[in-house]
Protein backbone atom coordinates (compact mmCIF):
# COMPACT_ATOMS: atom_id res chain seq x y z
CA UNK A 1 0.00 0.00 0.00
CA UNK A 2 1.47 3.11 -1.16
CA UNK A 3 0.27 4.79 2.08
CA UNK A 4 1.31 2.59 4.21
CA UNK A 5 4.98 3.02 2.56
CA UNK A 6 5.08 7.13 2.47
CA UNK A 7 4.00 6.68 6.37
CA UNK A 8 1.25 7.89 8.51
CA UNK A 9 -0.38 7.89 11.63
CA UNK A 10 -1.72 5.05 13.36
CA UNK A 11 -3.14 5.21 16.61
CA UNK A 12 -3.36 2.01 18.80
CA UNK A 13 -6.84 2.14 20.09
CA UNK A 14 -7.46 2.23 23.79
CA UNK A 15 -11.20 0.11 24.75
CA UNK A 16 -13.93 2.20 25.90
CA UNK A 17 -15.31 0.74 29.12
CA UNK A 18 -18.68 1.87 31.38
CA UNK A 19 -18.26 1.99 35.10
CA UNK A 20 -19.32 -1.68 34.82
CA UNK A 21 -16.60 -2.30 32.41
CA UNK A 22 -18.38 -3.39 29.81
CA UNK A 23 -17.85 -2.40 26.14
CA UNK A 24 -19.11 1.28 25.89
CA UNK A 25 -20.18 1.37 22.43
CA UNK A 26 -21.15 4.91 22.01
CA UNK A 27 -17.71 6.06 23.35
CA UNK A 28 -15.49 3.66 21.55
CA UNK A 29 -17.51 4.89 17.98
CA UNK A 30 -16.73 8.36 19.08
CA UNK A 31 -12.55 7.88 19.71
CA UNK A 32 -12.23 5.80 16.26
CA UNK A 33 -14.26 8.91 14.54
CA UNK A 34 -12.20 11.44 16.41
CA UNK A 35 -8.75 9.52 15.38
CA UNK A 36 -10.26 9.86 11.53
CA UNK A 37 -11.12 13.30 11.90
CA UNK A 38 -7.71 14.06 12.96
CA UNK A 39 -5.95 13.26 9.93
CA UNK A 40 -5.16 9.65 11.25
CA UNK A 41 -3.78 7.30 8.38
CA UNK A 42 -5.02 4.07 10.26
CA UNK A 43 -5.94 2.52 13.15
CA UNK A 44 -4.78 -0.45 15.09
CA UNK A 45 -7.06 -2.97 16.59
CA UNK A 46 -7.08 -5.09 19.57
CA UNK A 47 -3.50 -4.73 20.03
CA UNK A 48 -1.73 -3.54 23.33
CA UNK A 49 -3.53 -0.46 24.47
CA UNK A 50 -7.08 -2.15 23.71
CA UNK A 51 -5.81 -4.63 26.14
CA UNK A 52 -5.14 -8.32 25.30
CA UNK A 53 -7.66 -9.37 27.70
CA UNK A 54 -10.29 -8.40 25.05
CA UNK A 55 -9.65 -12.04 24.09
CA UNK A 56 -10.40 -13.82 27.53
CA UNK A 57 -13.69 -16.20 27.21
CA UNK A 58 -15.68 -14.54 29.80
CA UNK A 59 -14.64 -11.11 28.02
CA UNK A 60 -14.85 -12.23 24.83
CA UNK A 61 -14.57 -8.47 22.76
CA UNK A 62 -12.24 -9.50 20.02
CA UNK A 63 -14.91 -9.82 17.51
CA UNK A 64 -17.11 -6.73 19.09
CA UNK A 65 -14.18 -4.34 18.66
CA UNK A 66 -13.58 -5.60 14.91
CA UNK A 67 -16.90 -5.20 13.68
CA UNK A 68 -17.11 -1.76 15.55
CA UNK A 69 -14.05 -0.65 13.99
CA UNK A 70 -14.88 -2.07 10.79
CA UNK A 71 -18.50 -0.36 10.15
CA UNK A 72 -16.12 3.11 11.57
CA UNK A 73 -13.79 2.81 8.87
CA UNK A 74 -16.89 1.87 6.40
CA UNK A 75 -18.43 4.97 7.01
CA UNK A 76 -15.54 7.51 7.12
CA UNK A 77 -14.52 6.21 3.85
CA UNK A 78 -17.72 6.09 2.07
CA UNK A 79 -18.33 9.59 3.42
CA UNK A 80 -14.75 10.87 2.62
CA UNK A 81 -13.55 8.56 -0.15
CA UNK A 82 -10.15 8.62 1.75
CA UNK A 83 -9.20 5.36 2.45
CA UNK A 84 -8.11 3.84 5.83
CA UNK A 85 -5.57 1.58 6.68
CA UNK A 86 -6.97 -1.50 8.85
CA UNK A 87 -4.61 -3.11 11.36
CA UNK A 88 -5.98 -5.86 13.58
CA UNK A 89 -3.63 -7.22 16.64
CA UNK A 90 -2.82 -10.77 16.38
CA UNK A 91 -1.47 -12.65 19.59
CA UNK A 92 -1.03 -16.52 21.17
CA UNK A 93 0.44 -19.69 19.43
CA UNK A 94 0.08 -20.81 16.09
CA UNK A 95 -3.66 -22.05 16.35
CA UNK A 96 -4.84 -19.22 18.04
CA UNK A 97 -3.24 -16.80 15.54
CA UNK A 98 -4.27 -18.52 12.60
CA UNK A 99 -7.94 -18.24 13.74
CA UNK A 100 -7.41 -14.23 14.80
CA UNK A 101 -5.77 -13.98 11.34
CA UNK A 102 -8.41 -15.07 9.93
CA UNK A 103 -11.43 -13.43 11.38
CA UNK A 104 -9.83 -10.47 10.74
CA UNK A 105 -9.37 -11.36 6.79
CA UNK A 106 -12.81 -11.73 7.61
CA UNK A 107 -13.52 -8.50 8.99
CA UNK A 108 -12.57 -6.56 5.94
CA UNK A 109 -8.95 -5.75 7.80
CA UNK A 110 -5.64 -5.11 5.30
CA UNK A 111 -3.13 -6.67 7.84
CA UNK A 112 -2.19 -8.03 11.41
CA UNK A 113 -0.15 -6.80 13.97
CA UNK A 114 1.95 -9.43 14.91
CA UNK A 115 3.13 -10.44 18.47
CA UNK A 116 5.14 -12.97 19.03
CA UNK A 117 6.01 -12.90 22.84
CA UNK A 118 4.48 -16.41 23.64
CA UNK A 119 7.16 -17.82 21.92
CA UNK A 120 9.68 -16.55 24.45
CA UNK A 121 11.78 -19.47 25.20
CA UNK A 122 11.34 -20.84 21.17
CA UNK A 123 14.35 -20.46 18.60
CA UNK A 124 14.51 -18.14 15.58
CA UNK A 125 13.34 -20.85 13.69
CA UNK A 126 10.52 -21.63 15.34
CA UNK A 127 9.23 -18.28 15.49
CA UNK A 128 9.49 -17.75 11.93
CA UNK A 129 7.84 -20.50 11.21
CA UNK A 130 4.66 -19.55 13.18
CA UNK A 131 5.39 -15.60 11.25
CA UNK A 132 4.87 -17.33 7.96
CA UNK A 133 1.93 -19.05 8.83
CA UNK A 134 0.46 -16.10 9.78
CA UNK A 135 1.80 -14.38 6.36
CA UNK A 136 -0.15 -17.41 4.19
CA UNK A 137 -3.07 -15.46 5.68
CA UNK A 138 -3.04 -12.52 5.79
CA UNK A 139 0.10 -9.75 5.14
CA UNK A 140 1.63 -8.76 8.45
CA UNK A 141 3.06 -6.05 10.27
CA UNK A 142 5.48 -7.48 12.69
CA UNK A 143 5.94 -5.55 16.28
CA UNK A 144 9.07 -5.51 18.11
CA UNK A 145 7.37 -4.95 21.84
CA UNK A 146 9.25 -3.67 24.64
CA UNK A 147 9.87 -6.10 27.59
CA UNK A 148 8.60 -4.17 30.31
CA UNK A 149 4.99 -4.77 28.93
CA UNK A 150 5.68 -8.58 27.77
CA UNK A 151 7.90 -8.43 24.73
CA UNK A 152 10.89 -10.30 24.14
CA UNK A 153 14.44 -9.87 22.68
CA UNK A 154 14.71 -10.48 19.14
CA UNK A 155 18.32 -10.24 17.51
CA UNK A 156 19.03 -9.02 14.10
CA UNK A 157 19.06 -12.83 12.80
CA UNK A 158 15.47 -13.33 13.24
CA UNK A 159 14.63 -9.66 11.92
CA UNK A 160 16.91 -10.82 8.70
CA UNK A 161 14.77 -13.83 8.46
CA UNK A 162 11.49 -12.52 9.31
CA UNK A 163 11.59 -9.40 6.39
CA UNK A 164 12.68 -12.06 4.37
CA UNK A 165 8.80 -13.32 4.19
CA UNK A 166 7.49 -12.32 1.35
CA UNK A 167 3.88 -11.23 2.98
CA UNK A 168 5.32 -9.11 5.81
CA UNK A 169 4.88 -5.53 4.53
CA UNK A 170 5.92 -3.27 7.42
CA UNK A 171 7.22 -3.56 11.02
CA UNK A 172 6.58 -2.02 14.12
CA UNK A 173 9.76 -0.97 16.34
CA UNK A 174 8.68 -0.78 20.06
CA UNK A 175 11.72 -2.12 22.40
CA UNK A 176 12.36 1.36 23.73
CA UNK A 177 15.79 0.53 23.11
CA UNK A 178 18.54 2.11 20.34
CA UNK A 179 20.44 -0.90 20.09
CA UNK A 180 17.35 -3.17 19.30
CA UNK A 181 16.13 -0.95 17.11
CA UNK A 182 19.21 -0.98 15.07
CA UNK A 183 18.83 -4.75 15.52
CA UNK A 184 15.51 -4.52 13.36
CA UNK A 185 16.58 -1.84 10.72
CA UNK A 186 20.29 -3.77 9.65
CA UNK A 187 17.76 -6.87 9.47
CA UNK A 188 15.63 -5.21 7.25
CA UNK A 189 18.36 -4.11 4.86
CA UNK A 190 20.24 -7.05 4.97
CA UNK A 191 16.80 -9.24 3.89
CA UNK A 192 16.84 -8.40 0.49
CA UNK A 193 13.34 -7.01 0.87
CA UNK A 194 14.35 -3.34 2.19
CA UNK A 195 12.34 -1.12 0.13
CA UNK A 196 9.29 -3.73 0.45
CA UNK A 197 8.81 -3.10 4.05
CA UNK A 198 7.70 0.30 5.70
CA UNK A 199 9.06 0.88 8.95
CA UNK A 200 7.28 2.42 11.82
CA UNK A 201 8.30 3.51 15.63
CA UNK A 202 6.31 2.24 18.21
CA UNK A 203 9.44 3.95 20.72
CA UNK A 204 6.68 6.18 22.50
CA UNK A 205 10.17 7.69 24.50
CA UNK A 206 11.88 8.68 20.99
CA UNK A 207 9.18 9.16 18.19
CA UNK A 208 10.38 12.48 16.63
CA UNK A 209 14.26 11.47 16.79
CA UNK A 210 13.20 8.09 15.10
CA UNK A 211 10.89 9.95 12.30
CA UNK A 212 13.90 12.31 11.44
CA UNK A 213 16.63 9.75 11.47
CA UNK A 214 17.98 7.79 8.49
CA UNK A 215 19.97 5.01 8.69
CA UNK A 216 22.70 3.84 6.00
CA UNK A 217 23.54 -0.13 6.47
CA UNK A 218 26.66 -1.17 4.48
CA UNK A 219 25.49 -5.10 3.37
CA UNK A 220 27.07 -6.83 0.19
CA UNK A 221 29.35 -4.07 -0.64
CA UNK A 222 26.18 -1.30 -0.94
CA UNK A 223 24.61 1.25 1.54
CA UNK A 224 21.11 0.99 1.73
CA UNK A 225 19.51 3.79 3.05
CA UNK A 226 16.48 2.99 5.51
CA UNK A 227 13.88 5.54 6.97
CA UNK A 228 11.11 5.51 9.53
CA UNK A 229 8.21 6.21 7.14
CA UNK A 230 5.11 7.07 10.25
CA UNK A 231 4.08 5.60 13.48
CA UNK A 232 2.06 2.98 15.02
CA UNK A 233 1.74 4.25 18.75
CA UNK A 234 0.17 3.88 21.68
CA UNK A 235 1.02 7.90 22.58
CA UNK A 236 -1.14 8.90 19.02
CA UNK A 237 -3.99 7.63 20.60
CA UNK A 238 -4.11 11.04 22.62
CA UNK A 239 -3.28 14.25 21.36
CA UNK A 240 -3.67 12.61 17.96
CA UNK A 241 -4.50 16.02 15.65
CA UNK A 242 -1.52 17.05 17.37
CA UNK A 243 0.09 13.78 16.28
CA UNK A 244 -0.86 13.79 12.19
CA UNK A 245 0.63 17.80 12.31
CA UNK A 246 4.16 16.65 13.62
CA UNK A 247 4.16 14.12 10.81
CA UNK A 248 2.90 16.44 8.04
CA UNK A 249 6.24 18.41 9.16
CA UNK A 250 8.55 15.82 9.35
CA UNK A 251 7.94 14.76 5.88
CA UNK A 252 7.69 18.68 4.46
CA UNK A 253 11.23 18.49 6.06
CA UNK A 254 10.41 21.45 8.27
CA UNK A 255 12.21 20.23 11.31
CA UNK A 256 15.57 20.11 8.91
CA UNK A 257 15.68 23.89 9.63
CA UNK A 258 16.51 24.31 13.46
CA UNK A 259 18.30 21.39 14.71
CA UNK A 260 18.27 22.69 18.32
CA UNK A 261 14.32 23.55 18.43
CA UNK A 262 13.76 19.98 16.95
CA UNK A 263 15.53 18.65 19.65
CA UNK A 264 13.94 20.59 22.57
CA UNK A 265 10.23 19.37 20.77
CA UNK A 266 11.42 15.81 20.79
CA UNK A 267 12.53 16.12 24.96
CA UNK A 268 9.00 17.58 25.21
CA UNK A 269 7.39 14.65 23.76
CA UNK A 270 9.43 12.20 25.54
CA UNK A 271 8.27 13.80 28.85
CA UNK A 272 4.93 13.66 27.79
CA UNK A 273 5.17 10.48 27.23
CA UNK A 274 7.17 9.31 30.44
CA UNK A 275 3.94 11.07 32.53
CA UNK A 276 1.19 9.15 30.41
CA UNK A 277 2.88 5.80 30.23
CA UNK A 278 4.09 5.78 33.45
CA UNK A 279 8.08 5.36 32.75
CA UNK A 280 8.89 6.25 36.45
CA UNK A 281 6.72 3.08 37.53
CA UNK A 282 7.96 1.18 34.79
CA UNK A 283 5.15 1.55 32.74
CA UNK A 284 2.61 0.26 35.37
CA UNK A 285 0.46 2.60 34.68
CA UNK A 286 0.96 3.05 30.58
CA UNK A 287 -3.04 2.30 29.94
CA UNK A 288 -4.67 4.13 32.04
CA UNK A 289 -2.83 7.04 31.75
CA UNK A 290 -4.20 7.66 28.05
CA UNK A 291 -7.57 7.01 29.54
CA UNK A 292 -6.99 9.59 31.91
CA UNK A 293 -5.84 12.33 29.05
CA UNK A 294 -9.51 10.96 26.64
CA UNK A 295 -11.31 11.59 30.31
CA UNK A 296 -10.33 15.29 30.70
CA UNK A 297 -11.50 15.61 26.78
CA UNK A 298 -14.76 14.04 27.06
CA UNK A 299 -13.99 11.15 24.92
CA UNK A 300 -13.46 8.35 27.92
CA UNK A 301 -16.44 8.91 31.01
CA UNK A 302 -13.34 7.42 33.56
CA UNK A 303 -10.68 5.19 33.66
CA UNK A 304 -11.85 1.88 33.53
CA UNK A 305 -9.99 -1.31 32.24
CA UNK A 306 -10.88 -4.65 32.11
CA UNK A 307 -8.78 -5.55 35.13
CA UNK A 308 -10.42 -3.58 38.10
CA UNK A 309 -6.99 -3.52 39.78
CA UNK A 310 -5.35 -1.15 37.93
CA UNK A 311 -5.56 2.77 38.30
CA UNK A 312 -3.05 5.65 37.79
CA UNK A 313 0.26 5.17 39.95
CA UNK A 314 0.85 7.67 42.95
CA UNK A 315 1.76 10.72 41.57
CA UNK A 316 0.89 10.00 37.63
CA UNK A 317 -2.40 12.02 37.78
CA UNK A 318 0.13 15.18 39.19
CA UNK A 319 2.80 14.78 36.23
CA UNK A 320 -0.18 14.71 33.46
CA UNK A 321 -1.20 17.99 35.25
CA UNK A 322 2.32 19.22 34.70
CA UNK A 323 2.74 17.97 31.31
CA UNK A 324 -0.39 19.97 30.34
CA UNK A 325 1.08 23.05 31.81
CA UNK A 326 4.39 22.60 30.70
CA UNK A 327 3.29 21.80 26.98
CA UNK A 328 0.30 23.32 26.08
CA UNK A 329 1.05 23.19 22.34
CA UNK A 330 1.39 20.00 22.52
CA UNK A 331 -2.31 19.25 23.22
CA UNK A 332 -5.74 19.09 20.54
CA UNK A 333 -8.26 19.86 23.47
CA UNK A 334 -9.67 22.52 21.25
CA UNK A 335 -10.33 20.20 18.39
CA UNK A 336 -11.72 17.78 19.83
CA UNK A 337 -13.86 20.66 22.22
CA UNK A 338 -15.00 22.08 18.75
CA UNK A 339 -15.85 18.43 17.17
CA UNK A 340 -17.03 15.84 20.31
CA UNK A 341 -20.48 16.79 19.34
CA UNK A 342 -20.40 15.60 16.59
CA UNK A 343 -18.85 11.95 17.07
CA UNK A 344 -21.42 10.82 19.59
CA UNK A 345 -24.76 11.25 17.10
Amino acid sequence: MNKLNEGVVIPALPLALNKSRNLDVQRQRALIRYYLDAGAGGIAVAVHTTQFAIRKPEVGLYKPMLDIAREEFDRFSSVTGKPVIRIAGVIGKTDQALREAGLALEKGFHMVLLNVDVFRDAANDEIIKHCKDIASVIPVFGFYLQPAVGGMRLDADFWREFSAIENVIAIKIAPFNRYQTFDVVRGVAESGRADKIALYTGNDDTILVDLLSEYNIEFAGKTIKKRIAGGLLGHWAVWTQKAVQLLEAVHSGEYDKNLQSTLSLANEITDSNAAFFDARNNFTGCIVGLHEVLRRQGLFEGLWTLNPGEDLSPGQKEEIDRIYRAYPHLNDDFFVKENIDRWFR
